[in-house]
């Protein structure tokens, strides 16, 4: 694939035209890299099982793009298809890097990290050798075109499926905004305190038929999916173990600007009035680490959905946070649920209502008290993917 790649075999092929070739990849991967990592740096952690597999999804690619290459005409077309392998590939060695060094600390569960990292390439040189075994063996039975492209993609589509399984199989305890929204809608529409006052579900048993539901890690990794739309607002209702059916509230942004507060970033409504009392926010949320307001998307009473902006004051904690996302979404579930007129009053008395309950008895402390208990790490800052902002009032 090299020799092809450099233009060996090609009497119309030069070294100049070869060394500018590897030069245009080799630039190309770099640019990628530097974008890719402005890009997507923030989200590598919180993100890992996703961008763990679009890894593997790059890689193949442009492995494939590679195979591809000798058929491509020479010229342009053939030097687009190699700079793209080698962008897809700078890609693969970014979010593969970023995203193994999260799992590492994830699984180096006693501080033995260096340890870990040793095993794992240990692993992987043996599992490179054996397959090096393995391919010299079949590469001496395979001889024709289509069964060589049938074994190959066969393979990828092994490889691929084993790495999803693999992803799939591990139990973060972050809690980022997809498990985040798995875990406080079951406990929202657990507590009947709400169920009561904001008639989220009204088949909820009574207080001493049921209890506040709180999902551990491993229940949540079997409702999560690796890709996911970012800053999605979802609501989960489990109705049994494996059965579950999820309202689409919307989209949240956490720790934007005041701009982009201002200015409803994400709404698609233009005719929402924008004009916010931010004195009586101000007052609202005094005494809180965050700003919420929501804005509608759409207008459709079967399918409402809201976009949320979420204003972090400084020296806001991971707890605070949570609170905030919690916030948006038993907001944004109870504007879908009820008929009220889009103006900043009607959506601001259901903003202040909603952080009410939250505050009441110390709800929401009662909530993190219990995620803590059954293995959430409630310490560590997952939902933001973009550089967030703080805010002083």
């Amino acid at each position: 694939m090299t020799i092809s790649r450099v233009g060996v075999g090609n009497a119309n092929a030069s070294p100049t035209s070869a060394l500018l070739l590897h030069i245009l990849q080799d630039i190309s991967g770099r640019i990628a890299t530097i974008c890719f990592a402005h890009r997507v740096g923030t989200a590598l952690e919180p993100e890992c099982k996703t961008y763990r597999l679009a890894a593997d999804v790059f890689n193949d690619v442009a492995m494939i793009l590679d195979c591809l290459s000798p058929g491509v005409p020479a010229g342009p077309p053939r030097v687009i298809v190699l700079s793209t392998a080698g962008v897809l590939r700078a890609l693969c060695g970014v979010a593969g890097g970023s995203s193994k060094a999260s799992l590492s600390a994830h699984f180096a569960k006693w501080g033995n990290l260096a340890e870990l990292n040793a095993k794992d390439s240990s692993q992987e040189t043996v599992i490179s050798l054996f397959g090096m075994l393995v391919g010299s063996v079949v590469i001496s039975h395979i001889t024709s075109f289509s069964t060589t492209w049938l074994l190959l993609l066969i393979l990828l589509a092994l490889h691929l499926s084993m790495n999803y399984a693999a992803v799939r199989a591990v139990q973060m305890t972050s809690l980022n905004r997809q498990r985040a929204n798995i875990v406080f809608s079951a406990l929202l529409d657990s507590d009947r305190g709400l169920a009561l006052v904001l008639d989220l579900d009204p088949t909820t048993p009574t207080p001493s038929e049921k209890k506040l539901k709180i999902l551990t890690p491993a229940q949540v990794s079997n409702h999560e999916r690796i890709f996911h739309r970012d800053g999605a607002l979802q609501w989960t209702q489990q109705h049994s173990n494996t059965h579950t059916i999820t309202h689409h509230l919307g989209s949240a942004q956490i720790g934007v600007s005041m701009s982009t507060f201002l200015g409803g970033s994400g709404s698609g409504n233009t005719s929402f009035q924008r004009t916010l009392p931010l004195q009586r926010l101000a007052a609202v949320f005094a005494n809180e680490f965050h700003i919420l307001f929501l804005v509608p998307l759409s207008n459709t009473e079967s399918d409402a959905k809201w976009h949320a902006s979420i204003l972090l004051k400084r020296g806001c904690t991971v707890e605070h946070q949570l609170k905030a996302w919690a916030h948006a979404l038993l907001a944004a579930r109870v504007l879908a649920r009820i008929t009220i007129d889009s103006s900043v009053d009607a959506v601001l008395t259901v903003v202040e209502g909603t952080l009410a309950l939250l505050n009441t008895e110390n709800r929401f402390e009662r909530y993190i008290t219990g995620l803590s208990g059954v293995g959430w790490d409630v310490d560590i800052a997952a939902l933001e993917t973009r550089g967030g902002r703080r805010i002083d009032i």
